[in-house]
């Protein structure tokens, strides 16, 4: 048996709160995602490292302020890009024992980093040399999952590089087997 519920939404007025329709707060609410994604964005590029979050394929300013938000500001907290790579579960774990040894990807992360970074690589695929990448790890028989994670690996330690040296991406130094030969 189906059940039916009504939606409203609470709306203070005149001192009292008053309720009206989500259908009403549905057309209204475009207008305010809008008026929020300008006010994001002008937060974001106000930001010092914007324009070196920017420089990187497929980070944009939502995605770009995830990942500074949950990287931080701080230099020092990560002494370098191995331990921002597995904070962020890019890095893979290697158990050796005796004759057995064996790699796994990390479970215990940092998951909104994570789920940023799956985000950022979706949109970084376009780039040639992102996906050239891609196609080679995937050539070597890795499963979508893990070429995914291997170029989100890359491409932090790129980032990690590229916050402590100021310096903006360059794709030619992120992949210097997919650069043309200069004669």
């Amino acid at each position: 048996m189906p059940v039916q519920i009504r939606c409203e939404r609470a709306v203070r007025a005149k001192d009292r709160f008053t309720t009206i329709p989500t259908r009403t707060a549905l057309l209204t609410f475009p207008t305010s995602r809008n008026r929020c994604r300008t006010q994001h964005r002008k937060a974001f590029d106000q930001h010092p490292d914007a324009e070196i979050l920017s420089s990187f394929p497929g980070i944009g300013p939502l995605t770009g302020a995830r990942v500074l938000g949950e990287i931080g500001d701080d230099r020092s907290r990560f002494r370098d890009a191995r331990a921002l790579k597995a904070y962020a579960g890019a890095a893979p774990i290697t158990v050796a024992s005796g004759k057995s040894h064996a790699v796994h990807h990390r479970r215990v992360k940092n998951q909104r980093l994570a789920a940023a970074g799956y985000v950022w690589i979706f949109g970084a695929l376009p780039s040639p040399q992102v996906k050239e990448h891609y196609d080679r790890r995937r050539a070597r028989g890795d499963r979508h999952t893990a070429a995914m994670r291997h170029v989100f690996n890359r491409l932090l330690g790129c980032l990690h590089h590229c916050l402590a040296t100021g310096q903006k991406f360059d794709p030619t130094k992120a992949f210097p087997a997919l650069a043309p030969a200069t004669t």
